[in-house]
């Protein structure tokens, strides 16, 4: 369930103004005076137009029903959400290398670079470092981001004596058997596709599907697995996208009432099937959010979490209730300026919306400005 603690965008349906008021003591009378109409109100006010000469003094009825002041304040633009805190998406791991399936981890197993996933015919599947999945067989010749990631795992893992390219040379191919002599592969210089696999970094298996013995079948799958920290993963709707901005701050209240902070670290689009009745599929955002404190949710395997974005920030700034506003008939908002015992319209320039206040900008506009609420 969505919770939203502040709003932004658009105020309501502006609603036509009555004509009912006493008319008030002028010093003149405005030109061209056009048709008002109050914003989110229902009470009246009066009927000018600026004509784009700026402010014009009024020439309408009795003072509005009560006023408010122009303050000078921080508007946050900010929403709640619900979120799981877990170990983040899972990665299905299928079968590449035909066999039999020899050795499989235990759920809740940690895997890092340069051991073994899983085994076939009783040599390792081994995992990597890098986000371009294997795709193809790496070998002498070779050149592209893959091999660069090939390299810099062998480096990391100890072996020398080649450069960090992109290219796979005989010096790489001399290292690569290094390598599968210590793990006692055959010593090819050669990495068959489904030997390595990619990942951004160490994961954590979350379920095992393949059975011991059985025969590894390509396309297969054989576990999943998922990230070894926990993560906060939250679905947007397409609607509330401005909230999923890539290294934002976010604050995460925990099932035990304490909040962590947090920082979104990927946004991705999904299709999914929707909960409606006659079926289909929704687009939705997805966003994952890393945590300042890994410790404060140690104690957590998976929970339902309550995530507060703030989607804009600004500071100092010159703001109104949002009942202030007047539409003008020529465009724009305005706001009814109210001195002792006149009035008259400014015309104003609106910035964000939050809390029920607007910011605000125009000329006479300044802080304990009074202004009329017309409802």
């Amino acid at each position: 369930m969505t919770e939203t603690t502040t709003s932004a965008g658009t105020p309501d349906e502006p609603v036509a103004v009555p004509r009912s008021r006493r008319r008030r003591r002028r010093g003149k009378a405005a030109a061209g005076a056009a048709a008002v109409v109050v914003v989110a109100g229902a009470a009246a006010a009066a009927t000018i137009g600026f004509g784009g000469h700026g402010p014009s003094t009024p020439a309408a009825a009795g003072l509005p029903p009560s006023t408010a002041q122009v303050t000078r304040q921080t508007l946050d633009d900010t929403q709640s959400e619900d979120g799981d805190l877990a170990f983040g998406p899972t990665t299905s791991l299928k079968v590449r290398l035909p066999g039999t399936v020899t050795s499989l981890p235990y759920s809740e197993t940690v895997v890092a670079r340069g051991k073994a996933l899983y085994k076939v015919d009783n040599t390792p599947v081994v995992l990597m470092y890098g986000t371009v999945p294997a795709y193809r067989e790496l070998g002498t010749g070779a050149k592209g981001a893959d091999v660069r990631q090939l390299e810099q795992n062998l480096k990391a893992l100890g072996y020398k004596g080649f450069t960090v390219d992109d290219k796979f040379t005989s010096e790489t191919a001399a290292a690569v058997k290094d390598w599968q002599d210590d793990l006692g592969l055959t010593k090819t210089g050669r990495v068959e596709l489904g030997r390595v696999v990619f990942s951004p970094g160490a994961v954590r298996v979350d379920s095992v599907s393949a059975d011991l013995g059985g025969e590894a079948q390509p396309g297969q799958e054989v576990l999943a697995y998922t990230g070894t920290v926990r993560v906060v993963t939250v679905k947007l709707d397409v609607a509330d996208q401005r909230l999923a901005r890539k290294g934002a701050k976010v604050s995460v209240r925990l099932p035990d009432g304490k909040t962590v902070n947090g920082k979104i670290d990927r946004v991705t689009t999904k299709i999914e099937s929707s909960d409606s009745p006659n079926g289909g599929t929704e687009t939705k955002i997805e966003v994952l959010i890393s945590l300042d404190d890994a410790q404060a949710v140690a104690g957590f395997t998976a929970a339902s979490v309550h995530v507060e974005f703030t989607a804009g920030q600004r500071t100092g700034v010159l703001t109104v209730p949002v009942g202030a506003l007047v539409a003008l008939s020529e465009g724009g908002y305005g706001v009814e300026v109210v001195e002792g015992s006149a009035t008259h319209y400014a015309k104003v320039e609106t910035g964000l919306f939050a809390n029920g206040r607007v910011e605000v900008t125009g000329d006479g506009i300044a802080e304990g400005t009074t202004v009329g609420m017309p409802r």
